[in-house]
């Protein structure tokens, strides 16, 4: 009888070039499922690059990308493409559809790589918008949703196939601080409601110990540290520890001018 693997996701000795330029190097790290892994790190420094490789849209040039203790890097297409429907997606800039409405939005990996009918997918598509408080918007048009709105419908959308594994590419990014805590809640009821295993890319320092259960931080392409949130609060690695002594002044700040 087998059992799940341990570890949903592992990158092993990853390394990537693209055009000349090494992008990735010696990539290693592992996420168990239910876990919600945080990848930090200066601007590029290879962060957006890990996703891709993650979705199969980049193949490395070594190294081993396992998911549920398969390497990806030797699937076929049609392997990859079933692998990818147990995968969902909150890119940065939400990329909803605009000519089409919300509810059909979310309708879209349902109706392209389900074998549902199309009164369950309404059913399915319902959920998922009640699921990120978005029922009342769902005839809307992309455009008529604030930025909050439309990673929520972005998010709505990636759990349509209710995926294992979800990547979200800076989910809080451009958001006010209302709408950034609204995302980080949705991302911990995933978590500790539905043990949805999620990888998260963020620059967002509040929203990245709030989130996770590990921590990576890429610099130049190689991991310094995978750890737990309090390890990182520790490291004396004095990259890493810059990276954060900037975010806690920042913070600071904030709080010096906030109103009494």
């Amino acid at each position: 009888m087998s059992t799940a693997p341990a570890n949903l996701v592992e990158m092993k000795g990853v390394r990537l070039s693209l055009g000349g330029k090494v992008v990735l190097q010696d990539v290693n790290f592992t996420l168990p499922a239910g876990g919600v892994l945080v990848v930090m790190g200066l601007s590029g420094c290879g962060k957006s690059t890990l996703l891709g490789i993650l979705l199969g849209l980049l193949k490395p040039d070594a190294g081993a990308v396992l998911f549920k203790n398969e390497d990806l890097t030797r699937f076929g297409r049609s392997k990859l493409n079933l692998a990818r429907a147990c995968m969902g997606v909150v890119f940065q800039n939400a990329a909803l559809i605009s000519s089409i409405s919300v509810r059909d939005n979310v309708k879209l990996p349902l109706e392209e790589l389900s074998q549902k009918s199309p009164s369950e997918i309404d059913a399915v598509a319902a959920q998922k918008l009640t699921l990120v408080d978005l029922e009342e918007a769902a005839d809307k048009l992309p455009a008529e949703l604030s930025g909050g709105m439309q990673k929520r419908a972005g998010l709505a959308r990636a759990l349509a196939l209710d995926p294992e594994l979800v990547l979200f590419d800076e989910p809080s990014a451009g958001l006010d601080p209302i709408n950034s805590k609204l995302i980080d809640d949705l991302i911990l009821r995933l978590r500790d409601e539905q043990k949805v295993t999620s990888i998260v890319v963020t620059h967002e320092m509040e929203s990245a110990f709030a989130l996770a259960t590990q921590m990576v931080f890429l610099h130049e392409g190689k991991i310094l540290l995978q750890g737990t949130p309090d390890e990182f609060r520790e490291t004396s690695e004095p990259i890493i520890s810059d990276f954060l002594s900037a975010f806690k002044a920042t913070e600071s700040g904030k709080e010096a001018h906030a109103d009494p």
